[in-house]
This record gives structure tokens, C-alpha cells and sequence, in this order.
């Protein structure tokens, strides 16, 4: 039987940075023996080459850069014939520009600050853009002056009163600015022929999805890890952006979620809890389905802890330096930690290189409570499941979550979890093998730690649950067969009614 072919749509992970949607991303291409995946990477900058060793079953990666100084053509070929990239430029003249362009532009931008949206619409827009830069240059048209005028004159309209303060010229440039680079992947049309879209996120890369929608009949199909539109929101509000800004975002953000619950066949989560919010904007339950992460429990399996850290009560995390993962809280949980047990260490590995203003605001943190001996970053390693050995515990203080890889790591190697109370993580850690406490509560984590590891009996006991926890919910094995059946019955959907109907002959 032919493999699915997949298009894994992708921002800011794999295969080009880590995080526990790169996991993900990693154990499906490797694990699932059904399909090919050609992999939709967008990143911030032009990688040179992926973090990962890459599985047979992908045969292509088409990376799109989104904030270079370049276009994302002028670092890589997309298979568009020269002839018709220079022919494009030649075509997008002014009065095309205007007659063509500009009408979508405005219904897109009024479509955006509507409070009354039919998201068919949106969807049609995207139609007829992906139509329009079929045929015609994406920086030669966003940039023509009557693209500039009717952003103007369509934002003016709704940024005037009493709730919109006035917004300057340094607003408005930024604004379209932003939309340039959301919209990039509209000026890549020459896409791989696939049988399935596969988005990860409900945001902006729904574009390529659309695109292989339109030209193939894609069906697509979203795998919701932390949901994007609160994680935006959580991040615009805490942001320092003017009022308009914040208002195009979120609104713009808004729209482009919705579009994608609408456009999904299917919306799976990595937990329950994402399915609250995904409801309140707009998706079809009908559609929900839930797959947790899945682990091999022979690969993270319980061992002794490392000679060198045997005496010293240990903490130890796995996560990427940023603002999501809450470091400044951990930071401060140690040092309540700190004046119960004097010699705490820490121990946090992960990348702390993606955010350098917020790894600086954090090691000034440590030095302020005079931590240095306490808190450690470590950096990336290729080995969680050596990692987790290293700790007495393990820690969790992210604002926002899916269902987090490094809590069934933990259990599943033996090791306790204390964690703050966001997205799935109740799913996986219930109290015979951890504790949840507030997000950013530092003395609520820290007393958690504290009774943890004073009390060696308690570890134990959780250490024992969690491993069967694991063992009964999160496998590998698991995670997998379901989307290869999700897989096999997308592209040959009477598959599982013949199934059916074979099982119903053999009584």
C-alpha cells in the first residue's frame, strides 16, 4: 500500500531548533512507518543545517525564513523556473498591483478588525491571494505605494476614538511590516504535491497548508501542542507594544486561528484542557480528538543517580531558556528552597542561547540571591534520559504547556515531579507521583521541593507510581499506532469501515 505523503508544517522548531514540539516532531518522523514526511520548517533566520540526524522517511525539507534581511528566494531555490521569477517581477506593475492586489488587501485588512466575521470569507481571501501570487511578485506588490495608502487609509478607520488612541507613523509602518513577514509563505506556491497537511500550531503557517489545500485538495489536519492564541495573548499583553500593535496582533491572530479550527478535518491535542480554548474560538468538537505524547520506556527507565552528585539534594530540569518556561520563578524557588536545604543545586539544561536578553535578566536574578553555587545552567545535551538521573526531582515552572515531554521523562526514569498547574500537565502528574502548584508562586514550589526532598520514603513511593503511570498511559508504542491510523484513514477513509465490515464476516 502507497505511504501517506505529509506535509509537517513547522515554526521555530523542528528540525533546525529542540523543545518538546521537536521531540514530538522527531519520534513521529522516525516511528511512524506509513508515511513520507517533506518537512515545512519557518524559521526566524536561514539555518544551515538541522539540530536533528533527519529519518528516511523524510525526502525534503523546504525552509522559509521569515525575518532576514533578504527574501527567503534569495537564500533558497523553491523549484520556480527562473523564467517565470523574473517574468513575475516584470507582470507586477502598478496598475496590476492596484487593480488586483489592492481590492484582496483591504478585504483581508477589513476582514481583520470585523467583529462580525464569517471565517468562510477569510478563507476565500486566502483563496484568491494564493491565486493572485501565483501569478505575480510578492515584494514588488507589497511594497508598490497604493499597497501603503490602502493599509493607511483601511487601519485609519478603525484606530479613531475614545477605546483607539491615535497611532503613530512608527505604529503603522511596524504593523505592515508584521504583515509582510506573516504573509511570506504566500510567495511560495511551488509546493510538493501531498496527500495531507499537517499543521502543529493553530497560527500563521496554516499558509503553506492552504496552499497545498487548494492546488492538491491537502486535507488538513492540526496537532495542537500549547494553543497558540493563548500563548499569543499571554505574550502581547506582557509585551511593551502600543495599543494598535497589540490590537493588529491579537486580532489578526484571532482570525487566523479560527480559520484554522475551520479548515482542520481534524484537531487533535496533546491533552484535554487545549480543547476548552479551541471551542471558545469557533472548532467543531466533533472534530477533537486527544493522542498524549508517548514515550520508549526502555530508552527512560529508572537508574542510579551520578556518583559526583550522590550527597548533594539535586533538582533538575529540562527546558529551553525563555519566557514561557517561567526560568525566573525556578530561579526564585530556589533560593526558598535554599534556606531549608543550604546546599540545593539546580540544574537546568537546555538552550540558553535563543533569548539572550531574557538568559541575562535570569543570571542576574541568581546574582542578586546570591544563588551561583545553587542555580546552574548547563546547556544543551542530546541525552534527557541521562539527565533526569542526575536529580533527586525534577522541575516544571512554564506559564504555559501541551503535555510536556519532561514531566513523562521524569516519571518514566523514576524521578518526582513538582510542576506549575498549566495545560495537560494534571493529565500526566497526578499526586502519587508529584505535586502541581500555582504558576509563578516561588514559595509554593519551593516548599513542594523541599517536603520532596526531605523525605526520601515520599520519593520513593512516587518514583514506583509514576514508572507505572507511564507504563499504562504514555508509551511509544500507543502515541504511534494512532497516527498511522489517522494517517492510513485520511487517505483511505472507507479503510476502517472495510475493516469493520471484515470483522462483522468472520461471526
Amino acid at each position: 500500500m502507497p505511504q501517506t505523503s505529509v506535509l509537517l508544517i513547522l515554526e521555530g522548531t523542528y528540525p533546525f531548533n529542540g523543545g518538546g514540539v521537536s521531540t514530538w516532531a522527531h519520534t513521529l518522523c522516525n516511528r511512524v512507518s506509513n508515511a513520507d514526511f517533506k518537512l515545512y520548517s519557518i524559521n526566524a533566520s536561514f539555518e544551515q543545517k538541522p539540530k536533528y540526524e533527519l529519518s528516511k522517511n523524510i525526502s525534503e525539507v523546504i525552509q522559509v525564513p521569515l525575518w532576514t534581511p533578504d527574501e527567503p528566494y534569495d537564500y533558497i531555490s523553491y523549484g520556480e523556473e527562473y523564467y517565470k521569477t523574473v517574468a513575475k517581477k516584470e507582470w507586477t506593475t502598478s496598475k496590476i498591483v492596484e487593480q488586483k492586489f489592492v481590492p484582496l488587501f483591504r478585504r483581508l485588512l477589513s476582514f481583520i478588525y470585523s467583529d462580525n466575521q464569517e471565517i468562510s470569507e477569510l478563507d476565500e481571501i486566502f483563496y484568491e491571494l494564493w491565486l493572485y501570487f501565483d501569478d505575480y511578485d510578492y515584494k514588488e506588490t507589497i511594497r508598490n505605494e497604493q499597497v501603503w495608502i490602502a493599509y493607511r487609509d483601511t487601519v485609519s478607520k478603525f484606530i479613531v476614538g475614545e477605546r483607539n488612541p491615535d497611532s503613530s507613523l512608527i505604529d503603522l509602518t511596524v504593523g505592515l511590516r508584521w504583515i509582510y513577514r506573516f504573509l511570506i509563505p504566500l510567495a511560495i506556491v511551488d509546493l510538493p504535491k501531498v496527500d495531507v497537511a499537517h499543521l502543529t500550531l493553530s497560527g500563521f503557517p496554516v499558509i503553506p497548508a492552504l496552499i497545498a489545500n487548494y492546488k492538491y485538495g491537502a486535507k488538513i489536519i492540526l496537532t495542537e501542542h500549547g494553543v497558540f492564541i493563548r500563548e499569543r495573548l499571554l505574550a502581547i499583553n506582557s509585551s511593551e507594544y502600543p495599543f494598535f500593535l497589540k490590537q493588529l496582533l491579537i486580532r489578526f491572530s484571532e482570525a487566523v486561528a479560527r480559520l484554522v479550527y475551520h479548515k482542520s478535518e481534524m484537531i487533535i491535542s496533546v491533552n484535554k484542557f487545549n480543547q476548552k480554548w479551541e471551542k471558545w474560538y469557533g472548532a467543531d468538537p466533533s472534530k477533537f480528538k486527544t493522542i498524549y505524547n508517548g514515550i520508549d520506556p526502555e530508552i527512560f527507565k529508572p537508574g542510579p543517580k551520578p556518583a559526583h552528585l550522590k550527597n548533594i539534594p539535586t533538582v533538575v530540569a529540562v527546558a529551553r531558556i525563555f519566557e514561557l518556561k517561567d526560568i525566573l520563578t525556578m530561579i526564585r524557588s530556589c533560593a526558598v528552597v535554599k534556606r531549608s536545604i543550604p546546599d540545593i543545586r539546580y540544574i537546568v539544561y537546555g538552550d540558553d542561547k535563543a533569548v539572550p536578553e531574557y538568559t541575562e535578566t535570569c543570571l542576574k536574578l541568581i546574582n542578586e540571591l546570591g544563588l551561583q553555587e545553587n542555580f546552574k545552567f548547563m546547556g544543551n545535551r542530546n541525552n534527557p534520559e541521562e539527565l533526569f538521573l542526575e536529580g533527586d526531582i525534577s522541575i516544571l515552572t512554564s506559564i504555559s504547556e501541551g503535555f510536556p515531554y519532561t514531566v513523562i521523562e521524569s516519571l518514566a526514569c523514576g524521578v518526582p515531579v513538582v510542576s506549575t498547574d498549566v495545560g495537560g500537565v494534571k493529565e500526566a502528574l497526578d499526586e502519587s507521583c508529584g505535586f502541581t502548584c500555582k504558576p509563578k508562586d516561588a514559595e509554593e514550589i519551593g516548599e513542594k521541593v523541599v517536603k520532596l526532598l526531605l523525605d526520601e520514603t515520599l520519593r520513593k513511593e512516587m518514583a514506583v507510581k509514576g514508572r507505572e503511570r507511564i507504563l499504562k498511559n504514555f508509551t511509544m508504542n500507543k502515541f504511534i499506532a494512532e497516527y498511522e491510523d489517522i494517517y492510513d484513514n485520511l487517505k483511505y477513509p472507507t479503510k476502517k469501515q472495510d475493516k469493520k465490515e471484515e470483522a462483522a464476516t468472520l461471526y
